[in-house]
Parts: structure tokens; sequence; C-alpha cells
């Protein structure tokens, strides 16, 4: 079988949420079926470090589709051309998006419909585009894959989709997440917080992450403890990240929040292995990854009782309304008060992460792109 992939997400030392997932799901997937072909179509040149075996084969496609207009010209121009010459049997889409211009089955991921929940976060543009697009990118699909029953449901509910056409295919954690050993908790203490003890946050900085209320928790965590805890805040500044620094620019306690940006995957673990907890009271995730490395890491997560989040965490975290600053600021007092509460999340945490398998989602992956290959063609007009 020739599985085309796109795979312009694939960029080094850039991986976030849909990057992970696309990273993990597509290094077992090559793994398990060296019987099949893959052609990964990158947009802008490729790091060795993605291609998986020797049955893969990269293509670069120009132009790099980083903007609605060549959104457009790469799925609907230049796509639909490398599917034809190459004689693909499937398209494997990553990141929401698929072409419309071809009769190839194809099987798309779509991770959220936060386009939809939170329109303002958006460039026009953008928005226009995935609110045209989008719905006809999951009709025209043979099979959808979500990463949550949660965004599941929101596919179903929102763009009309026949449950029966989507596989729930879970973000896994992998090995390389692992308990960081004292030795190094003390080391990364003094490297970041000065020897303190900490709170760590993971994610890009932009709003619909909620810092502006972990911020405000946070204060009210200070003057509640008079402790010397610090808060690390880990991840790029994204769009619309000015808002975040407003609202730490007003901060009591601002002087013990420490900004990292981005950080290599190694430093992420140690940071998840020798905090406190992690604070993740996002607004809306399709999934929320750092909930289960840090679980893997043996880290005490606090994460938002809304979307993706309390399927994800089960009962191994504390839940908390993410738009109720005091109440992130109670959980973070009893991480902070209660070490048997924390070494109790710890265990259940262990339990919980153990649910995860990139191995398993590969698997219904693949299930997926069969089905797509041997299901009769559906005729989908292009609009």
């Amino acid at each position: 079988m020739k599985i085309v992939v796109n795979t312009r997400v694939l960029l080094p030392d850039q991986l976030e949420g849909v990057g992970k997932f696309t990273h993990e799901i597509l290094w077992h997937l090559v793994g398990q079926h060296p019987e099949h072909e893959f052609y990964f179509l990158f947009d802008r040149p490729y790091h060795p470090q993605f291609i998986y075996g020797p049955n893969v084969k990269p293509l670069v496609i120009y132009p790099p589709a980083r903007h609605p207009f060549l959104f457009y010209l790469w799925f609907q121009g230049m796509v639909p051309r490398v599917l034809r010459q190459l004689k693909a049997d499937v398209f494997l889409s990553m990141d929401n998006m698929t072409s419309l211009r071809t009769q190839v089955p194809r099987v798309t991921v779509i991770h959220d419909l936060a386009y939809l929940h939170f329109p303002e976060e958006k460039k026009y543009l953008d928005r226009r585009y995935y609110e045209r697009f989008i719905p006809q990118f999951a009709a025209a699909s043979r099979a959808i894959l979500t990463v949550s029953e949660f965004t599941k449901a929101d596919v179903v509910q929102q763009l009309g989709v026949a449950p029966q056409k989507i596989q729930v295919t879970p973000c896994g954690v992998s090995n390389f997440f692992k308990p960081t050993a004292y030795a190094q908790q003390i080391e990364i203490r003094q490297k970041y917080c000065a020897g303190e003890m900490y709170f760590v946050f993971v994610g890009a900085l932009q709003p619909r992450k909620n810092l502006a209320n972990v911020f405000k928790a946070f204060d009210f965590f200070k003057n509640l403890t008079r402790s010397e805890v610090k808060l690390v805040i880990v991840g790029r500044k994204a769009w619309k990240a000015q808002s975040i620094l407003k609202a730490y620019r007003q901060m009591e306690h601002k002087a013990d929040v420490v900004f990292t940006g981005r950080v290599s995957d190694a430093e992420v673990r140690q940071l998840y292995g020798s905090a406190l907890g992690l604070v993740f009271p996002s607004i809306f995730e399709g999934f929320g990854l750092p909930i289960i490395e840090a679980q893997k890491c043996h880290c005490p997560v606090i994460t938002s009782n809304t979307s993706s989040m309390p399927e994800v965490a089960g009962n191994s975290a504390l839940l908390v309304n993410p738009l109720l600053p005091d109440e992130i600021g109670e959980a973070l007092m009893q991480l902070y008060h209660y070490p048997d509460k924390r070494e109790a999340l710890i265990r259940l945490g262990q339990q919980n992460c153990q649910r995860y398998s990139w191995s398993h989602s590969a698997q219904l992956v693949y299930q997926k792109l069969e089905e797509a290959v041997q299901t009769p063609n559906i005729s989908v007009k292009y609009g």
C-alpha cells in the first residue's frame, strides 16, 4: 500500500501538541508496517530525524503552507498532483486539513474545533479559512480521527459528522518521560529557582492556556503561605501573548515567576520531575498532553474540569474551574501543604498514564487507513 502523509508540522525542536502526535504516531506506524511504502509530504526542507525507516520516502512540496492562501495552494493544488503522480492508495493528513481535489481516500486527524469556540483567537483570514473548509474536509474524508471522546462529540455536534465515521485515537506518553533522580531535582531547582521548590506550567503562551488566572492563583497562594515557592512557565510566546505579559506585570509576586522559553524535551522532563506539581488549568484542550507527560514523571497534576481534561485525567488529578483563580490557588495549597495528597496523586497518575499508548493509537490509525482503502468511493462535490 502507498500511504501518503501530510507531515508539514514535523519541524525539529518545535514539536508541540499536533507535532508530537504526528511524530509519535508515524514513528510507530512506519515501524509496525515495513511492508508498506510511506511518502511524507513536507512543505520545507526536512530533518533526517523524521525519516523513520527505509520504507519512508520524503518529498518537499513548495510553497511553505503557513498562510490561508498558501494552505489553499498547497492542499488543493500541489497535493492532488502528487497523489496522482504517486498513484497513492490513501492520504493521511495529521493537522485538521486535507485535499478536496482528489479521489484518493482520505483519513484526516481533527485535533479540536477551537476556531469555533474561540474565534477571537484567530486572525481574520485564518478563521474564515477554517470556517469555510474544515466542514468540507470532514465531509470529504473517509474517516476522521480525533484525540479524545470530547473532540469526537464536538465534531459530531458542530460539523454534523456521523459518529461511526470517527475513530478516537488518543495521544500517548512514551518511556522517554520518567521520574527525575533526587540529585537532578536539586540541580534543576538550583538552575531555575535558586534552589527553591516550584510549580510548573508547560505549554505555548497564548490566551486559551489561561495563564492570566494562573498568575492570580499564584498570588493568592503566595499571600496565604508566605512561602518561597516559585512558578516556572515553560513554553514559547505564541499568538496574543501580550495579554499574558500584561497580566504578569500586574502580579504582586512576579519576582517569583520564572519564564524559561522553549527548552529541550530532556529539560522539560526534568522540570516535570522536580516540581511540586503541574498547574495546567487550560480553558480548552483537544487532549492536554502535559497531563500525562507530567504523571509519567511522577508529578501531580492540577487541571481543568472543562473540555477534554477530565476525560484525560480521570480521577488522577485535582480538577478546578479554570475561571476561578481562588479555586486554582486552593489546589496549589493542597499540593504544598499535604505531602500525602501529593503522593496519592502521583500513584493515581502512574495508573492513569498507563491507559495511553502511542503504539496502540498507531494500530487504530492503521485500521482506519485499511478501511478507507477498502470502502467504496463516495463522490463529494468540491465547493
